[in-house]
């Protein structure tokens, strides 16, 4: 088995080890890899990628690729190959820009196939992923990440043609996570967040179960 796991921020400041993307992604790997070995994981971070928004050239017709980008490119070989896939998210404006510009390439390549033929099947058909969303606000703005968040990528995987594994008939785009506390300590323009990481193991092995029971 193959799961690649997309971490979305662009937190360029930050190390992978800093970074609640990067720890969320490790935690779906831990959860995952659980009691065997038989799975090849790999953690694909946007912030150290060059991805240009799509221009509508048209060229990747032709190829299924984008010849502005190579790392579109790779990342989206990586996807291709995979068995599973996971796309971990903070809330930005509402998604982060790479994350855009990934799915907005994606959506280009199916797109114009399936506008002259919508028996296509792109090369992603029915591949399934989860989505996980994190933000600044506490377990009260859940909702609002759902609906900004994992329902806006899920729109786009839709017309990608992947298959969103959902976590429950509420929760049908994947999970959200909410920060414990968000604090600015003097002179700082960033806020300290800090979460409950022992939630956020429970909350997505619960999540990598279901998807266990779906896939």
């Amino acid at each position: 088995m193959n799961l690649v796991c997309l971490s979305a921020s662009n937190i360029a400041r930050q190390n992978s080890e800093d970074s609640t993307s990067y720890k969320i992604c490790r935690i779906v790997i831990d959860a995952i890899s659980k009691g065997t070995n038989e799975i090849e994981t790999n953690i694909i971070e946007l912030k150290n990628r060059t991805i240009q928004p799509c221009v509508g050239c048209g060229k990747c017709f032709a190829s299924h690729r984008c010849v502005q980008s190579d790392d579109f490119n790779r990342i989206y070989a990586e996807i291709i190959k995979a068995d599973l896939v996971f796309i971990v998210s903070p809330h930005y404006a509402p998604i982060p820009a790479k994350l855009t510009a990934l799915l907005e390439k994606m959506e280009q390549v199916t797109f114009l196939h399936w506008g002259k033929d919508h028996s296509y099947q792109s090369e992603v058909f029915e591949k399934p992923v989860g989505i996980i969303s994190h933000g600044g606000g506490d377990a009260q703005a859940l909702k609002s990440y759902k609906r900004m968040v994992n329902d806006t990528i899920a729109n786009a995987l839709d017309t990608i043609q992947m298959r969103v594994i959902p976590f429950s008939d509420e929760w049908n785009t994947g999970i959200s996570l909410p920060v414990k506390s968000s604090t600015f300590h003097d002179g700082d323009i960033f806020p300290a967040q800090e979460y409950d990481w022992d939630f956020i193991v429970d909350a997505v092995s619960k999540y990598v179960d279901q998807t266990a029971l779906l896939i």
